[in-house]
């Protein structure tokens, strides 16, 4: 396929995804109308008082405004400090070395260097990010002046204009639409639950009024109940005090908002006690909405009457909506224990002082920066002192992400920059009061929120809109024609990037490639926790267990696809080999999916046929699941060995063991999952790589 046949399709993907990353929903626009609030109060604030570096003032805006209460707090709070210590610690630099110009450099070095190694360290590395990156940005402060009474004016001006936005932001983010994790938990509950009632109700009414629910809908609206129940654990005592309940809760709506995926689009054979089953489902599914909307504990109602209760076992998806019901008001009714706190993480990582990747790491961006300093120092152009800072910025642990990091930071300054061009050309000569400016700055303001509150593939470019086209026009207390400063931040920020990516790659390349496999190893240890946990104890199913479970495995899974979107950016020149391990990676991505619904298939076959199946036939499927979880075991075990050996798991035979005629469906979803746990690829070097990964992984 030549150049030119795939430009369409990279066209259609980029439109594909920019359709989804832009996409509105409300939470999104929460964040963009607090984040637009702040910037404008900020902006006239530091234009009627005259206060430097509202570009920076701007930045930290969006830096803060998060989410939620919890984390705008926790972030506002360590960039307080964070600052603090920084003009702190800069100006005691400046008093003992402003005079020794290279003791000043060394010095400097050795504190950016101290700051980058705790930054990678330390659970509370942004504090150390904002030392690091002001102490560089100090440096060019003292390239500009040979006063040290206006260097330290500057400075302090510097602590200022990052502290007045944060207690701005935080007043706003309390006063002024509150973002709390209890209400984004119980809405999110409330929109996966509505979707579900809508699902019901589409089969009972013989409508079709909404689209299916897709498997990535369930895996990130899994992944969003679980960062929210986290948020909301910390925020609330309650919370805190019955986690294992709240646990329950948001795992069993999650297998509900799994099981109606598989809903088909229309009953026509629908009997009447079918439909009487339906309207029950339905029924229970708006009263645990309500039960959580209003904190009483729920029951469920049982609303058919005679041979009706017994119509949900034609129906295996209808069946697993009403196990997970009843499961979760058993475990209510039985009064749950009060959850212990989870364990807190370390604040230092467990081999900081150890793994000699953190010293090399800092060393490299020390080193970046340093060649950036004396560039722009030697060629004195000052306007591109933003070089040093890129640096710092694209400096992530592993050449994917740092990628990842360069490319949203170019095209956001590129989007950015042209905003910027435009309004000067067209807009600034005809401003002549601070309404004119807010009228030009908050439309760019906006958007650049908007994009900022996306997902962490988009978000940064957001951010880089916002503050490159506040570089270029805000930067003075009037209207600026200047179109150099536009040029200067580009070529900053693209010199910035190369320099940063040669650097990262010349040195030490630090991959993602073994991150990702231990990654997988982890994916496919809950996948076999998650098939050991559909298998009877004492003769019962414990289904809260399997929910959580099956949560967890979502979550695996999306932490996976996220490590090999950085793996795949990642720049090489054994390209051969990181396309046979991205292939690999995406084919055990695309197999884990279609084991996980093969065992969740099978798990509700075995439900609903609990007692009538023949004993023969219950042996031999409990027999493959249990060979199916040492093949994934043993499989994981070979993959997490350096270099991984990981042999392709053996076909189970169940047709063989069990020929029962009535227990077929049994039989055949069994068989399922033992084939495709044999699609699983082989890791070995001499084995042949599969030409293009599952079709699971692009649903």
């Amino acid at each position: 396929m030549s150049a030119a046949d795939y430009l369409p399709v990279a066209l259609r993907d980029a439109g594909t995804f920019l359709r989804h990353e832009l996409a509105p929903f409300p939470g999104r626009l929460n964040v963009m109308l607090r984040c637009t609030l702040t910037s404008a109060i900020v902006i006239v604030v530091s234009m009627a008082l005259e206060v430097p570096e509202l570009a920076l003032s701007l930045l930290l805006v969006f830096y803060v405004t998060q989410s939620n209460v919890v984390l705008t707090r926790l972030v506002g709070v360590m960039f307080i400090v964070g600052s603090t210590l920084a003009i702190g610690t800069s100006i005691l630099l400046l008093k003992f070395t402003f005079d020794y110009p290279l003791l000043r450099i060394v010095t400097a070095s050795l504190l950016f260097f101290g700051s980058v190694y705790l930054m990678r360290v330390l659970k509370i590395g942004v504090v150390f990010f904002i030392v690091a990156i002001v102490v560089i940005y100090v440096q060019s402060f003292v390239d500009q002046t040979d006063q040290a009474d206006l260097l330290i004016r500057a400075v302090l001006w510097v602590w200022i204009a990052v502290n007045y936005p944060i207690a701005l932001t935080l007043l706003v983010n309390t006063l002024l639409l509150p973002a709390e994790p209890q209400l984004q938990l119980k809405a999110e509950i409330h929109r996966q639950l509505a979707a579900v009632d809508t699902r019901l109700t589409e089969l009972i009414d013989g409508t079709t009024r909404a689209g299916p629910i897709t498997l990535a809908a369930v895996q990130q609206g899994a992944l969003v109940l679980q960062k929210l129940l986290r948020f909301t654990t910390m925020r609330d005592a309650d919370y805190r005090e019955h986690q294992a309940l709240q646990l329950a809760c948001i795992a069993t709506v999650s297998r509900l908002y799994r099981a109606a995926s598989d809903l088909p689009p229309s009953w026509p054979g629908a009997s009447a006690a079918q439909l009487a089953i339906l309207r029950e489902l339905r029924a229970n599914c708006r009263a645990l909405d309500e039960s959580v909307s209003t904190g009483q504990p729920y029951r469920y109602v049982s609303t058919a009457t005679g041979d009706e209760r017994h119509a949900a076992d034609t129906s295996p998806v209808a069946a697993e909506l009403q196990r997970a019901l009843r499961a979760f008001a058993d475990l209510v009714a039985s009064g749950p224990a009060a959850g212990k706190p989870a364990a807190s993480e370390p604040m230092v990582v467990a081999d900081a002082w150890t793994n000699p990747a953190y010293l090399r790491f800092s060393l490299k961006t020390l080193l970046a920066v340093l060649v950036c300093y004396v560039f722009y120092n030697a060629v004195d152009w000052q306007g591109v002192h933003t070089i040093m800072l890129t640096c710092l910025i694209v400096a992530l642990p592993s050449l994917g992400a740092s990628t990842q990091r360069a490319l949203l930071r170019l095209a956001g300054a590129g989007i950015g920059s042209g905003l910027a061009l435009f309004m000067v050309v067209f807009v600034v000569p005809h401003l002549d009061d601070v309404v004119g400016l807010l009228l030009m700055a908050l439309p760019v303001v906006a958007l650049g929120a908007w994009i900022a509150a996306g997902s962490e593939r988009i978000g940064y470019a957001g951010i880089q809109v916002m503050f490159t086209f506040s570089l270029a026009l805000l930067a003075q207390f009037g209207p600026t024609t200047n179109l150099t400063e536009i040029r200067d931040r580009i070529v900053g920020i693209l010199l910035g990037v190369c320099v940063a990516t040669f650097v990262q790659m010349s040195f030490w390349r630090e991959g993602e490639s073994d991150v990702l496999r231990q990654k997988l190893v982890t994916l496919l240890r809950a996948i076999a926790a998650q098939l050991r946990a559909t298998q009877p104890v004492a003769g019962k199913l414990d289904e809260l267990t399997y929910a959580q479970r099956q949560l967890q495995a979502w979550a695996v899974l999306a932490d996976c696809e996220a490590a090999l979107s950085r793996v795949a950016l990642e720049p090489s020149w054994q390209e051969a080999e990181e396309a046979q391990l991205t292939l690999r990676a995406q084919t055990v991505l695309a197999q884990g999916r279609e084991i996980m619904l093969a065992g969740d298939a099978l798990h509700n076959l075995q439900a609903a046929q609990r007692g009538l199946a023949s004993q023969r036939t219950v042996d031999a499927v409990h027999s493959t699941q249990e060979q199916a979880c040492v093949e994934l075991n043993r499989y994981a075990d070979e993959l997490a060995a350096n270099p991984p050996g990981a042999r392709a798991p053996r076909r189970i035979g169940i047709t063989a063991q069990a020929v029962e005629p009535a227990d077929g469906g049994l039989i055949a979803a069994a068989d399922e999952l033992s084939r495709q746990v044999a699609g699983l690829p082989d890791w070995r070097v001499d084995a042949p790589v599969a030409a293009s990964a599952s079709p699971a992984l692009r649903t």
